[in-house]
């Protein structure tokens, strides 16, 4: 018996260093192989066989700046890792999200189920469900069917310029300054409730962050971006096992709370009992989406709809502040267009002021909102890239400030913030510049849906703000704390505010 156990237990021992063995083989005839297939593509050193690169990027809160130095360095096309490749070409961009093109959202994109129970809009990866919910969702998002759309913005807009009024304008006897970063998301949270379920959260009305919301984004942004770059980690982290792990409804603070939010919200819209709102929620249901849908959509129009157009606002306001020449001609071109003072400007006039769009238009520009990697998936028969065969399967990520300052397409001049360049070109070339500068909301069959709205905010708060009130960083040096895990976390953009004694 003594030798008979010894001898199994031999065998196993032995099989084990088989197994051990095979598998190495294997391994490493396919990262030879995967190596072999891109070995023209430069890259930072080792993304030919391991990932740690692009992990120590995504964990590094930089990773924006990381993917357009890589893309800079390398001439436009790098490999970051064994089989993803990095681009900043705009014509390359349109090609892989085009409506028609046989590229395919990479698995990365589950990493975006904010309900790890459900696939919402942008983690969703099957092209035809993608294409049937987006097609259900687009008149919410088109505005049109939210009641009062542009009112229900310009009140959210009085009252961030109240809570601007009652708290934190400074004079000679007081000094009393203003976070921007955090209030202008308080701004961009509460009128994305409004118009999309019809409830604001109160950030505003409680100068508060609400439920921890923006601290747990501004904590868990980073690393969650970074354990994203190993989909089968996603996976694993996202199944039954660990989802006492993950946020949930019944969390009474951050990203759990917000679904829980979203849940009730849902919920009163289905039943014997339920309400009919004419809101985004109210057409996402009156064209067809389940409570189970519209739960995950509601989540992912919070985070989508005001972390981006948060940062887009901060960002601008911070360029225009930068630069004296540019803050006096656009308070110039406001005070020329005799607006009401009593009223906030409407869209329909906003679009009027050319040195007013040439701001937005650099803005969205110089700071793309959205600096993930936004990876697509190389149909099954290959494509041809600058000339190299590229074999299907390969995932293709894009540098979105690489394609904002591609230097091919915008000069050189493309790091500058410089909004005369939208103004002194020809027609032609201005809808070029205003097609690549619309790359930041993606493009064809995965073009974001919420542009319309996001455009309808940002040609109201720079006049609104710039009218009523004269701004100035506190620390010229240091104006603002800024990280990224594919959105920016963005804190103490301190500034000292006076209203102006006559507004424009």
């Amino acid at each position: 018996m003594a030798n008979s156990f010894n001898a199994s237990e031999l065998d196993l021992e032995k099989l084990a260093v088989y197994f051990i063995g095979a598998w190495l083989a294997i391994w490493i005839t396919s990262t030879v192989r995967t190596w072999h297939q891109f070995k023209q593509i430069p890259g930072p050193f080792m993304t030919g066989f391991s990932k740690l690169w692009l992990f120590r990027a995504h964990a590094s809160g930089r990773m924006h700046e990381i993917f357009y130095e890589t893309v800079e360095k390398h001439d436009g096309f790098a490999r970051i890792a064994p089989n993803i490749l990095l681009s900043n070409d705009p014509d390359l961009f349109r090609r892989a999200h085009a409506a028609r093109s046989p590229y395919t959202r990479s698995i990365w994109y589950r990493a975006f189920r904010l309900d790890p129970r459900r696939e919402n809009l942008v983690s969703q990866i099957d092209d035809k469900k993608h294409n049937a919910l987006r097609a259900r969702m687009t008149p919410g998002y088109s505005g049109r069917e939210t009641e009062g759309l542009e009112e229900k913005i310009d009140n959210n807009i009085h009252a961030f310029l109240d809570l601007i009024r009652d708290k934190y304008i400074s004079d000679e006897s007081k000094y009393q300054p203003m976070d921007f970063a955090e209030k202008i998301s308080f701004f961009t949270l509460d009128i994305i409730s409004d118009i999309a379920f019809g409830k604001r959260f109160g950030f505003i009305a409680t100068d508060t962050d609400r439920f921890n919301y923006i601290k747990t984004i501004h904590e868990q942004a980073v690393p969650m971006q970074a354990i994203a770059t190993f989909p089968s980690l996603v996976k694993v982290l996202q199944s039954p096992i660990f989802r006492s792990l993950m946020p949930s409804a019944k969390d009474t603070l951050g990203l759990g709370k917000l679904i829980g939010i979203a849940e009730t919200v849902v919920g009163e819209r289905f039943g014997e009992n339920k309400k009919v709102g004419k809101d985004m929620l109210g057409s996402f249901i009156a064209h067809g989406l389940t409570r189970e849908e519209a739960e995950s959509e509601v989540l992912l129009q919070v985070l989508a709809g005001s972390d981006t157009s948060a940062t887009t606002m901060r960002m601008t306001t911070l360029n225009i502040l930068s630069n004296p020449r540019i803050l006096n001609r656009l308070q110039e071109e406001i005070a020329a267009a005799s607006l009401p003072k009593d009223s906030i400007i409407s869209d329909s006039d906003a679009r009027k002021l050319p040195y007013l769009q040439a701001v937005i238009k650099e803005g969205i520009r110089y700071w793309p909102p959205v600096a993930g990697l936004l990876l697509k998936t190389v149909p099954p028969q290959g494509d041809v890239i600058n000339g190299m065969s590229i074999p299907g399967g390969t995932d293709i990520g894009f540098s979105s400030i690489g394609v904002q300052r591609n230097k091919g397409f915008w000069g050189s001049d493309a790091d500058v913030f410089r909004p005369e360049r939208w103004l002194e070109v020809s027609p032609e070339r201005l809808q070029a510049m205003t097609g690549t500068m619309g790359l930041v909301f993606a493009y064809g069959k995965w073009q974001c849906l919420g542009e319309p709205v996001a455009k309808l905010e940002l040609n109201k708060i720079f006049v609104e703000l710039f009218r009523a009130f004269d701004f100035s960083l506190v620390d010229a040096m240091n104006p603002v704390k800024s990280a990224c895990g594919g959105i920016f976390v963005q804190t103490d953009m301190w500034l000292r505010v006076e209203e102006r004694s006559t507004k424009l």
